[in-house]
């Protein structure tokens, strides 16, 4: 027990004590003045007041806040070069929601009248982001009054532009995902741009989408609309603390057996590719933060891709793994049917679950797993409906590509050695699994050195090189038609790509696992095992999605 303690402890070191992202929420008390036009002084004088009275007279402030923003607005319809009217106007419309947040004003249930300097203003909003009637539940949070850091955010990806980039926040949406199963959660997290149009005494705000629009009708002219790509996603991050379910969805997959889905991050655009991200071993979909933030920084990327992640606890048998994430894209098609065909990325062990979406099994795997055909073989109902789910698939037709990052296709030798053997022991299986475990033993067949278990595998053990369904899967090749591409990674101590020592490796996956004989690239990569975190590796991706079509 003291050597499983040990080895415990040690899963937990490796998970690191380095938050992924970390946020600090800033007042701007002071408007960063710039040089600009006379007019620009009054918009500039009623930032400054409201300021200073937006802790004590927070309807006033927002009038003062609209009065500036209004004078803004007329002089980018006069001059739309004008940078200095452009910053009064956003700067000046940011605080409109820092005072409404202060306060706790509720402002978009029905208009609210506040006092301003040439009479009253009613203040309403609307958008389309969402056809649910959701916007007066939302919390807005300007994005420039968060300051960002931790291990997943250390680059701010922001667009200049008309508009105050807002965080949208929902809490406890259970509702709401009852009527769209595949919001990103419990909790929502968007990012918006605010947009104030005056009418006379009206203004009216809307709540535009920067992953939707790049730019925008304002005052009489087009404008690039303002974006803050970074920090909804590290609010996102540092809130929900996914690391903290990363160990316990490996060591207890059962338990949490209800988080295996596919949730988008963006709102669904049938014209746009998605492309669906798969984690690999003792992680989530946390682990693409810097992908995502680096992703949505490219216009053309923004315009063409929308981002979707497949989350499941990865103590599962990984085959188990694949066929919920089947159940999942079929779910997609039929919610929002005839969708463009999926690009997949998979890391580590998502790289290898994506490798079984785009390959035929047949009756390959279960003839060498059992030596008969499924109908010849004994097995309870509930046994043969799930190995059968896991060990007979057929590539998936809606997807158009894959892209697999230090994917251990042949399985690593750290699962298998004493180490991983211990590891594997840690791992709890679900009590449907036992099972179906037992009734599978009873009828298996084994060979030469193939992995020997008194129970079903759990994912270390699909990791195991000699794993019987690792062996019978890489005797199969993939699906003739649908592109795929390597990205691996070597930490630069060298190697050899074959099994001779010393091996090229990643630390975890050496190369003669991650290379697949037909890919459209390979691209080696100076990292560890998170090489979808890489620099180069996220360049390479960008290239590969400019590429499809």
């Amino acid at each position: 027990m003291g050597i499983r303690i040990l080895i415990a402890s040690a899963v937990l070191a490796l998970a690191g004590c380095a938050q992924y992202a970390t946020v600090t929420e800033k007042r701007p008390r002071i408007f960063p003045q710039m040089p600009g036009s006379g007019v620009l002084a009054l918009a500039e004088d009623a930032i400054t007041k409201a300021l200073r009275q937006g802790d004590t007279k927070p309807l006033a402030a927002i009038g003062e806040f609209l009065d500036a923003a209004e004078i803004a607005a007329r002089q980018l319809a006069r001059n739309p070069r004008d940078s200095a009217a452009r910053r009064a106007y956003n700067f000046a419309l940011a605080r409109v929601f820092t005072t409404l947040r202060d306060a706790k004003i509720p402002a978009w249930r029905e208009p609210l009248r506040v006092p301003g300097a040439k009479g009253e203003w009613l203040l309403s909003g609307r958008t389309d982001i969402t056809r649910e009637p959701i916007l007066p539940l939302l919390e807005f949070i300007p994005a420039d009054q968060i300051e960002l850091g931790g291990s997943y955010v250390n680059q701010r990806e922001v667009k200049d532009g008309i508009g105050a980039p807002l965080i949208a926040t929902l809490r406890d949406a259970k509702e709401f995902l009852k009527r769209d199963p595949f919001a990103q959660g419990k909790n929502i997290y968007y990012g918006v741009t605010a947009i104030a149009r005056f009418e006379g005494r009206r203004c009216v705000v809307s709540f535009e989408d920067p992953l939707k629009k790049e730019d925008i009708a304002f005052s009489a002219h087009r404008h690039p609309l303002a974006a803050d790509y970074t920090a909804p996603l590290a609010l996102m991050l540092a809130r929900e603390n996914p690391k903290k379910l990363e160990i316990a969805r490996l060591l207890r997959p059962g338990k949490y057996a209800e988080t295996a889905r596919l949730a988008r991050t963006q709102a669904y655009d049938p014209a746009k590719t998605p492309v669906v991200c798969v984690h690999g071993l003792m992680d989530s979909p946390a682990t693409w933060a810097p992908l995502l933030n680096a992703l949505r920084a490219d216009p053309e990327i923004r315009r063409r891709y929308q981002f979707w992640f497949y989350s499941y606890p990865s103590g599962y048998p990984y085959p188990l793994s694949a066929a919920i994430f089947r159940k999942q894209l079929d779910a997609i098609a039929a919610h929002h049917p005839g969708h463009k065909k999926i690009v997949l990325i998979g890391h580590s062990m998502g790289g290898i679950i994506s490798r079984l979406m785009v390959t035929d099994s047949g009756n390959q795997i279960w003839m060498k797993l059992f030596g008969k055909t499924p109908a010849q073989t004994a097995l309870s109902l509930q046994s043969r409906a799930l190995l059968s789910d896991a060990l007979i698939f057929q590539h998936r037709k809606d997807v158009g590509r894959a892209i697999f990052i230090a994917a251990p296709h042949r399985g690593s030798d750290l699962a298998s050695n004493w180490l991983g053997r211990i590891g594997s022991s840690l791992v709890k299986a679900p009590t449907t699994l036992l099972s179906v475990g037992n009734d599978a033993l009873k009828v298996s067949t084994f060979r030469g050195d193939d992995l020997i278990l008194k129970r079903i595998p759990n994912s270390v053990d699909t990791l195991a090189p000699n794993n019987r369904f690792v062996k019978a899967v890489n005797e199969m090749p993939l699906t003739p038609g649908i592109p795929y591409h390597s990205i691996i990674g070597d930490r630069g101590k060298g190697g050899n790509k074959d099994r001779t020592k010393p091996i090229s490796s990643d630390g975890f996956v050496p190369y003669w696992s991650s290379h697949l004989e037909g890919a459209k690239s390979e691209l080696i990569v100076p990292s560890n095992h998170s090489a979808h975190q890489n620099p180069q590796a996220i360049a390479e991706v960008k290239r590969i999605l400019r590429l499809h079509r």
